[in-house]
């Protein structure tokens, strides 16, 4: 199990790397700011210093490098259990969680900020700006709880 587990945080990390990627280095978001994809969807450059929908904001170096040890403590607990985890379904769920976090691990250190750049909306309905890491994590938190909530006796290691 752990080598899914693994190989989907892998898998997770790298897509959001070279979409990160394509959109600073290749697109030039940081320079346009907003690129019109269809309606209802644009990239948006956004510099999130602080956690999931800008919460806990780490403006100064010494936030950023609290923020980044937070987040590398629960990244690592998420792999220990990855190895632990017997159920296939919260193992995908983990590398979903490890692998994003990961992501946004490296831009917090590489820039001091995480890049968020897909902007949902619906006519004035505005979502918080996100990346693939914030995604991957936001649906394997999901399907943790939605596993705990609706297969709790299933959910114990077999």
């Amino acid at each position: 199990m752990k080598r899914l587990g693994y190989t989907i945080a892998a898998l997770v990390f790298g897509t959001d790397q070279l979409v990160k990627y394509w959109v600073t280095a290749i697109l030039g978001l940081q320079a346009r700011g907003v690129v019109g994809l269809i309606p209802g969807l644009d990239l948006t450059w956004v510099e999130n210093p602080g956690v999931s929908m800008g919460l806990l904001r780490a403006d100064g170096a010494v936030g950023k490098w609290l923020l980044v040890a937070a987040t590398f403590a629960i990244a690592a607990g998420v792999a220990v259990w990855i190895a632990r985890e017997a159920n296939r379904a919260d193992t995908v769920a983990l590398g979903l969680v490890l692998g994003g976090a990961l992501g946004n691990i490296v831009d917090r250190v590489r820039y001091g900020y995480v890049v968020d750049f897909i902007h949902a909306y619906w006519h004035d309905h505005h979502f918080y700006v996100f990346n693939v890491a914030d995604a991957a994590i936001t649906i394997g938190v999901i399907l943790l709880l939605l596993r705990a909530v609706v297969a709790p006796q299933s959910a114990k290691p077999v």
